[in-house]
């Protein structure tokens, strides 16, 4: 089974925690198919988009160009999954075959922890808070910056986590 070395989504090299690639066979013909796992930062990036450029290079050194469309898998970790049409005369040599009739599908996520994934790539979230301050620290804290502020809250909220343990 050819497994892949690297994958660019629309002229982007994206970094892919695990994947599978495979052909999907059912009664209205055959798809090809793209799974992998990706970062949160990742999947926000790509996950509104209805399709993309795609480039795989396999560990064998084929290269699989297609436009490809992505669909929603439920999964734990963040996850991408692309599909394309197929024609069922090109030789797709080494690649899994899954029917429909049997579907067994490669488990992408074995071994793989959300933790594992936030330590290559944390993403940020915006967050609101409502506090009841005196004056004085309202008036300060609408002095500075954004990024100040971000840092800040940052820092100490690693040291308050840090204590917590």
């Amino acid at each position: 089974m050819s497994a892949i070395k690297f994958i660019n989504l629309d002229g982007e090299e994206i970094y892919v925690f695990n994947s599978a690639i495979y052909i999907f066979e059912s009664s209205s013909g055959s798809t090809l198919e793209v799974d992998m796992i990706v970062s949160e930062v990742t999947l926000r990036k790509y996950q509104g988009r209805d399709s993309l450029i795609t480039e795989v290079e396999l560990e064998d050194g084929r290269q699989i160009s297609s436009f490809m469309f992505l669909k929603a898998v439920p999964g734990k970790l963040p996850r991408l999954s692309l599909f394309c049409e197929i024609d069922s005369e090109e030789s797709y040599e080494g690649l899994l075959r899954i029917r429909e009739d049997a579907p067994d599908f490669p488990d992408i996520e074995a071994g793989i922890t959300l933790e594992e994934i936030r330590k290559v790539e944390m993403p940020n979230e915006k967050i609101t808070l409502k506090l009841n301050l005196p004056i004085n620290q309202v008036e300060w804290l609408k002095e500075q910056k954004n990024k100040e502020l971000n840092e800040l809250f940052r820092e100490l909220l690693e040291e308050y986590l840090e204590r917590a343990e």
